[in-house]
């Protein structure tokens, strides 16, 4: 764990109060940790995360159509 000494506007102290309330989090830290990890998950490029390559690998398993049969079934 880390201790870290920070300075947050007005507003974003009030929005850590909201969150830290509706997640019944005992303290700020664990609000800081949800709101991060949360909001990391979205940052991170999808390739990143575990869920692209489950999500890929059931796209790969599907059927798929090929470009010439796609332009094909369009084009009638």
């Amino acid at each position: 764990m880390v201790n870290a000494m920070i300075n947050i506007s007005q507003e974003a102290n009030q929005i850590l109060n909201i969150v830290k309330a509706k997640h019944n989090f005992k303290d700020k830290s664990q609000t800081i940790d949800y709101v991060t990890l949360t909001y990391g998950q979205n940052l991170l490029e999808p390739q990143l995360r575990p869920e692209y390559m489950e999500k890929l690998s059931k796209i790969i398993k599907g059927k798929h159509l090929s470009r010439e049969e796609f332009l094909k079934r369009i084009n009638k």
